[in-house]
């Protein structure tokens, strides 16, 4: 199964979507930068999900916050004590390695270990030009926090009643001891995610509500349920702010591993900032004029996973059609069509004046609507691969009749099935498509 994460970075890097960042540097461990194919993808993520989850829900809000936040915050959540990770070092070679993640020798030389210790995952850096413990920031490692520390700002401003949600998105770092595996694990990643607020004795209804949802938008995304497994954290294996967490797990081809994440939270956190920063962050009950800490509900989706898990998904090979100019296997990523960086591609049969010039005009009539892509490089079988290995649901091309009967061949990703549609009405023809 290893061959299928290293056909999907070597596409992911020949075709665009994500490759080593710094690389005429030698790169830097575990950097990956979003290219022209890459970000489409990844924003066009963002963007469902914020539709999904936000603009067509009445009880949810959302917000965009500062990465640097007054350490204070990691203080009263636990972050500088808690958010930690086992960490040993081989005795011999002197490389490290999370202690939950490899057996009783080092695994590059065999070498014993020494005894575990505790390694805060923050990032810490220092605001201004002195480098003292007076300076000491830290880079966010979760966005949570920017929620419960805007809870009554929020609340004030929506006039929001429980329950309701505040969501965010955006970069977070952790200083990860042993990242890998692509994209999986990096120390910085985009995360979206929400608290929603309930009352105490409604907790696990929502839990349960957002955990079905989480399944919901997996679907959405293209991910078959056989590959997705609910994983039940244990008691004393929860992080420091849960009472219950279930890990949504996919089968990577490296394992089954960690995909999304839905805790409760109880009132863990509100009311530890209502303690460390004196401000009193109750809810006050319109109705009954109760005045109570709600307690939250928060799934995590981790942005980066989302694209790893939409290319393994999407990833597939198929025989060559018949009549194709190459005789190699056919790949074609099968992306959902809402998912796919590219939306339509317009190729003329032939690279003939006449016929460039209108295949452009067609192309600029298309691209008014769509994420769309000009070709006329190589022959048009060899083009129809290259769009079908980046996921274009629909290629138009424009042919010699095409000058005379004002038409263009509609070539559909999946079936291969090609129409012939009158130009006049193209961009109907592929939003309907689309939609």
């Amino acid at each position: 199964m290893n061959d299928l994460m290293d056909k999907i970075i070597s596409l992911a890097k020949r075709r665009g979507f994500i490759f080593p960042g710094s690389e005429i540097y030698g790169g830097l461990a575990n950097s990956w930068d979003y290219g022209p194919l890459g970000v489409e993808l990844k924003n066009n993520i963002k963007q469902e999900w914020w539709k999904w989850f936000v603009q067509r829900r009445s009880d949810m809000v959302g917000i965009d916050t500062a990465l640097i936040m007054n350490p204070k915050v990691w203080e009263a959540s636990g972050h500088t004590k808690e958010f930690t990770d086992p960490l040993v070092e081989c005795k011999a070679c002197h490389q490290r390695f999370r202690a939950d993640q490899v057996g009783n020798t080092c695994p590059n030389c065999q070498g014993s270990f020494t005894k575990a210790q505790q390694f805060n995952l923050l990032f810490k850096t220092f605001l201004g030009p002195v480098e003292d413990s007076s300076a000491v920031v830290y880079l966010r490692g979760e966005l949570a926090q920017a929620m419960f520390v805007n809870f009554k700002t929020v609340l004030g401003t929506t006039r929001k009643r429980l329950p309701f949600g505040i969501a965010a998105q955006g970069k977070v770092f952790r200083n990860e001891i042993t990242p890998g595996n692509f994209i999986f694990r990096t120390r910085e990643f985009d995360l979206m995610e929400f608290e929603y607020f309930v009352e105490e004795k409604e907790w696990e209804k929502w839990f349960e509500y957002w955990h079905k949802e989480m399944h919901a938008w997996l679907a959405h995304l293209g991910v078959k349920k056989t590959n997705l497994y609910d994983h039940e954290i244990p008691d004393g294996e929860r992080a420091h702010y849960s009472r219950r967490t279930i890990d949504i797990e996919y089968e990577y081809p490296f394992g089954r591993k960690e995909l999304y994440g839905i805790a409760y939270r109880y009132d863990f956190d509100l009311n530890r900032h209502q303690e460390k920063s004196g401000q009193d962050l109750q809810y006050s009950d319109p109705e009954t004029g109760r005045k109570f800490l709600p307690h939250t509900v928060e799934p995590t989706f981790g942005v980066d996973r989302s694209a790893l898990v939409a290319l393994l998904e999407a990833y597939h090979e198929e025989d060559a059609p018949t009549g194709d100019d190459d005789s190699e296997k056919r790949v074609v990523l099968k992306f959902p069509k809402w998912l796919a960086p590219i939306k339509v591609a317009v190729l003329p049969l032939s690279k003939k004046e006449n016929l460039s010039a209108k295949a452009k005009e067609v192309y600029e009539l298309v691209r008014k609507d769509f994420v769309c892509e000009y070709d006329e490089t190589q022959s048009i079988g060899k083009r129809y691969r290259r769009q079908d290995e980046i996921g274009t649901p629909y290629c138009v091309t424009v042919d010699f009749e095409s000058l005379d009967d004002n038409k263009v061949t509609v070539r559909d990703r999946d079936t291969m099935k090609q129409e012939r549609i009158a130009l006049s009405s193209i961009n109907d023809y592929l939003k309907n498509k689309l939609s």
